[in-house]
């Protein structure tokens, strides 16, 4: 719903407004040939008492989620694809991407086994049955997931990792293979001990996992072309409620637990399992994809359950794609619609990927966040990357996100103010060239938009 504009105010009050706050709004756009680049300052002025048709209403008065962060997958494959970078590059790419002063990524996925993206297939306890868990062993994560990971976090050292898991050892399922198929439930004990035994082997090679969801994108098996496992809810609950919730809890693990890691369209299942109160007591979110559904759906859930957090835990370009380098209007319309819809974190898919999106099990045409070239080493920056830009390079762990409202059709925003006062607006304008009006109480500020951009705003 829109509100009705405010009425014109004296200029006494306009100053006294002003007297909280600096008159002038910095901005950074990307369009054309401008990647994030600076553009020149806008001020707030006295709000005319007549608001301009394309009208863009803050209200910081009103707050929603606390922002945990954004990032990236650190699958086998992203980790492989960063560790062929010569050491001086790879430390001048993590600086970027990671350092607090740079882009800032400070979520990070990781895969609890091959996923779809890896140089092979694999678990931890690969063989014949052995409920006993004697095999078990990451000396594969050791040659490059590990050290790829302790790097990012050398780099950022508030980096939360959480972990998913794309199917569990081939013995534990019905189909003996780590593609496709469902698990037997018998295995569940096993199966928990397993999980707690990869946290605690991450932890002791320094990379502690502070979430973790029991399996990715539950509802599919992939038609058997990758690694997957159907788990249907009857399962997921089993399975947290009756098992790896008790033993988190037992031992001691502060590993938070977070539910579905699949689409929007499954809110209802949420919803239901949800109902659930004793598995409710050892999940304290839900992960998202975007493939299916709408992000409304997330905030059907919110709706009914407000004390369960949100986040955005998949997504990614196509390399494929002739957009590929230039879709940052699509991936950042994605992250205003994720984030208006109560998510506190973003996290894409792979990191780093190479110029044919490999390696990967598929094979399938994913691209990585940037490509760095098997050939040159040449790093390329996707559409994607330059969306997160507008996101991560300005808004802070700790802020929170803020009602606004707008009468400008195409245009997909959102309003964030950083713990420091910072307030920050990142605006998508998929149609032509425009110039829109920011309204904030009594002030007001004309700021052009430039055709297919994106452009962040910040003011303090």
């Amino acid at each position: 719903m829109v509100r009705p504009a405010a009425a014109a105010t004296t200029g006494s009050s306009y100053h006294n407004e002003l007297s909280k706050r600096s008159p002038e709004i910095s901005i950074w756009e990307t369009s054309g040939d401008q990647r994030f680049a600076a553009a020149p300052q806008t001020t707030w002025r006295p709000a005319a008492a007549t608001p301009a048709t394309d009208q863009l209403r803050l209200n910081p008065g009103i707050k929603f989620q606390e922002i945990l962060g954004f990032g990236g997958a650190f699958t086998d494959a992203a980790c492989y694809t960063f560790n062929q970078l010569a050491p001086a590059a790879r430390e001048k790419l993590f600086h970027e991407l990671f350092h607090p002063t740079e882009m800032g990524l400070s979520v990070g996925r990781i895969c609890v086994g091959s996923s779809d993206y890896s140089t092979k297939l694999y678990s931890y306890d690969d063989g014949e049955a052995d409920p006993e868990l004697t095999r078990f062993s990451i000396e594969h994560d050791r040659e490059y997931i590990l050290p790829m990971l302790r790097q990012a976090r050398q780099a950022n050292p508030d980096l939360f990792l959480f972990s998913s898991p794309w199917s569990p050892p081939g013995w534990m399922k019905f189909n003996n293979s780590m593609l496709g198929g469902s698990m037997r439930n018998h295995y569940f004990p096993v199966y928990a001990q397993y999980y707690l035994k990869f946290l605690q082997a991450y932890a002791a090679e320094g990379v502690p996992v502070q979430a973790l969801t029991s399996q990715n994108e539950l509802d599919t098996d992939q038609d058997g072309r990758m690694p997957a496992c159907i788990w249907p809810q009857e399962y997921e609950i089993q399975f947290v409620r009756d098992h790896l919730g008790p033993l988190l809890e037992r031992t001691g693990q502060p590993t938070k637990i977070w539910m579905l890691d699949h689409n929007y369209d499954l809110w209802g299942r949420v919803v239901d399992s949800l109902e659930d109160g004793k598995f409710r007591k050892y999940v304290s979110a839900v992960a998202w994809h975007g493939y299916y559904g709408t992000p409304d759906m997330m905030s059907k859930v919110h709706d009914v359950y407000p004390d369960a957090e949100m986040h955005w835990t998949e997504g990614g370009p196509d390399y494929t794609d002739p957009g590929y380098l230039t879709d940052w209007c699509k991936w950042a319309g994605t992250f205003s619609a994720v984030l208006n819809n109560w998510c506190r974190s973003i996290t894409a898919w792979n990191l780093a990927l190479d110029e044919r999106g490999h390696p990967n099990i598929g094979p399938f045409p994913c691209g990585g966040v940037v490509t760095i070239n098997s050939q040159t080493r040449e790093i390329t920056r996707s559409g994607q990357y330059w969306a997160f830009a507008h996101y991560a390079l300005v808004i802070r762990r700790g802020a929170r996100r803020f009602d606004s409202q707008s009468t400008a059709a195409g245009l997909q925003h959102v309003a964030l103010e950083n713990p420091d006062g910072q307030q920050i607006l990142v605006v998508t304008n998929t149609g032509p060239a425009r110039t829109i009006e920011l309204r904030l109480t009594n002030m007001a500020a004309a700021v052009p938009l430039k055709a297919n951009s994106v452009t962040t705003l910040a003011w303090r």
